[in-house]
């Protein structure tokens, strides 16, 4: 079975980045069975599930205000859709079936319409029974470019994904274990970047990169640092940070981004590295060897990318509605409400509800908030169980709120930690029923998952 160890040293070889479309105009992305090389070499090929024959699907690029269209094609044995995870866009484009939209049946095809009011680094995903369709490989990244990009010398995206793999390369098929649902989720034994076991880009002493990192596993959390690189964090999900801050260690949940601008500071025939860190150590997600010198020398630090055009939540006057996070092992939950009814811990777990938000477990039938569009409000997340979740909240970015009250960045993705509380707050002003879900799809699956309306 491919293990972390086999991912170090079984592909040190230069590796190939996803092709990148311009994606305005129309054009199809297919959802299909395929079978690709995935583990190392010396493994056989492995049966996945991709878009347009790839993995990670195709890297999709457009211009700030730019319109993308799309038809899915679902060539799939289940129903699918897609999801433009941290696109404002209008509530029926925004691909979560029975809430916006109707599954795509197998067979069937669907028109996706929108523009795309914010720069920054997003990607593309299934919401329908997503914690099997993204472990069996279907994600894309989406970039929006500014108008006027930052100097760089080159832009590259870096897509992080885990799988869980069988002794012969095959996608492990307990989808849906319980100890996933009542743990960490699902994680996975076989970590790729861009679709590889590792990745290897070739730069020169002192060249600047844009380095836009996505993590696309559905359960784990990668703590990022860097070697022979310095820079700065511009941006999380997408949004601008209102100031640079320099680049240390950089914990990323799943469905989190981070664009870095990053100055090769090794010499030439060093190798530099993102680095990820685990408890048993850290390996090289992606590996910068070094030759020549750049065409200049060390830049001053960048500015600040320009801001999206995103409403400031006013947080004098915001509603606040508060939902707690509770259950899973270790801090099983007593009771909470399901389907209308409220039950004990041992038919919950019956019914494979694991955990609860606000002590509903599951999608309830009723909107957390139900806001005028323009209002502010404001979510407290206080996470009583023993594990993290990256709580993600559709069609709109909020402010993380610190324990200070100040507004911290934007976000569609806050990763809350075990004890921790963590208060989001926006401007409800994207009209429709939008979910707010934790992207750990294990516990998803298991009642991390409620709704809320703008009128």
């Amino acid at each position: 079975m491919p293990t972390r160890r086999t991912f170090l040293t079984g592909t040190a070889a230069l590796l190939t980045v996803p092709s990148v479309s311009f994606a305005g105009g129309a054009n199809e992305l297919r959802a299909a069975a395929s079978r690709i090389q995935l583990a190392p070499e010396g493994y056989g090929r492995t049966d996945v599930w991709t878009y347009d024959g790839q993995v990670p699907g195709r890297v999709l690029r457009l211009r700030q205000g730019e319109r993308l269209e799309t038809t899915l094609v679902n060539d799939l044995p289940q129903p699918t859709t897609v999801h433009w995870h941290g696109i404002r866009l209008p509530n029926g484009m925004d691909g979560v079936p029975g809430m916006t939209q109707d599954a795509v049946a197998p067979g069937g095809r669907f028109d996706y319409a929108f523009s795309v009011p914010d720069a920054g680094t997003f990607w593309y995903h299934p919401h329908a029974n997503s914690a099997e369709q993204i472990g069996r490989g279907l994600s894309g990244v989406l970039v929006v470019d500014e108008a006027e990009a930052p100097e760089v010398d080159r832009d590259e995206v870096i897509q992080l994904s885990d799988w869980r793999m069988t002794e012969d390369a095959q996608i492990d098929p307990s989808f849906g274990a319980m100890h996933d649902m009542s743990h960490a989720g699902r994680l996975g034994n076989w970590i790729t970047v861009n679709g590889n076991g590792a990745l290897s880009k070739p730069v020169r002493a002192g060249e600047r990169l844009r380095l836009r990192l996505v993590n696309t596993a559905t359960a784990r959390v990668f703590a990022l640092q860097l070697q022979g690189l310095e820079g700065w964090v511009m941006a999380v999900d997408g949004m601008p940070l209102d100031q640079p801050r320099t680049a240390g260690e950089l914990l990323l949940g799943p469905a989190q981004r981070a664009d870095l601008i990053v100055d090769v500071t090794a010499a030439p025939g060093e190798e530099a590295f993102l680095v990820s860190y685990e408890r048993n150590g850290g390996y090289a997600v992606t590996a910068f060897p070094v030759s020549g010198e750049a065409a200049q020398g060390r830049r001053a630090a960048p500015k600040a990318l320009p801001p999206n055009p995103v409403p400031e939540p006013v947080l004098g006057e915001g509603r606040t509605v508060a939902m707690p996070l509770e259950g899973g092992a270790m801090r099983g939950l007593q009771s909470a409400s399901y389907e209308g009814r409220r039950l004990d811990w041992r038919a919950l777990v019956q019914s494979g509800q694991f955990w609860a938000m606000g002590g509903v477990a599951g999608m309830p039938d009723a909107p957390l908030v139900e806001a005028a569009r323009g209002e502010t409000i404001r979510i407290p997340m206080e996470n009583r169980t023993m594990f993290p979740h990256a709580m993600h909240l559709h069609g709109h970015h909020f402010r993380e709120i610190g324990p200070d009250g100040q507004a911290g960045p934007l976000r569609d993705t806050t990763l809350i930690q075990p004890g921790e509380t963590r208060e989001i707050a926006f401007v409800a002003d994207n009209p429709g029923d939008w979910m707010l879900h934790c992207h750990m799809l294990s516990h998803q699956m298991s009642g991390m998952g409620t709704w809320i309306r703008v009128a």
